[in-house]
């Protein structure tokens, strides 16, 4: 489950921030997740609130806004968002020459505090 280590490592940033800008709490964050980071949802979201328990961001908003799965296709020569990453088979044409143009990490987009 590296939902768990992913939540822990954002607690350290979020708490590191909040020290760095003299904030108290840290009230919400957003998150942008890549399309080929195989990370579920529902579990970062119970991990976060599980790790957040007793810190200055305790009761933290997660927004997690997942990223599309983009990709070249060079059969069709078209840009094209593939619905089910990381399969790679392009949607148009069902060719597997495909560059991929999206990420597997996940990166704070946003931080509020109080």
């Amino acid at each position: 489950m590296h939902e768990l280590t992913l939540a822990q490592n954002t607690l350290e940033i979020l708490e590191q921030q909040a020290r760095l800008n003299g904030a108290r709490r840290v009230t919400g964050v957003w998150l942008a997740i890549g399309a080929f980071s195989c990370v579920e949802a529902e579990s970062l979201h119970f991990c976060f609130d599980m790790v957040c328990r007793g810190t200055a961001a305790e009761g933290c908003e997660l927004h997690l806004e997942q990223q599309p799965a983009l990709a070249w296709c060079a059969r069709c020569a078209r840009q094209v968002t593939l619905p089910h990453a990381p399969l790679l088979v392009c949607p148009l044409c069902g060719g597997h020459q495909l560059q991929t143009d999206a990420h597997d990490h996940i990166q704070i987009k946003r931080l509020e505090v109080a």
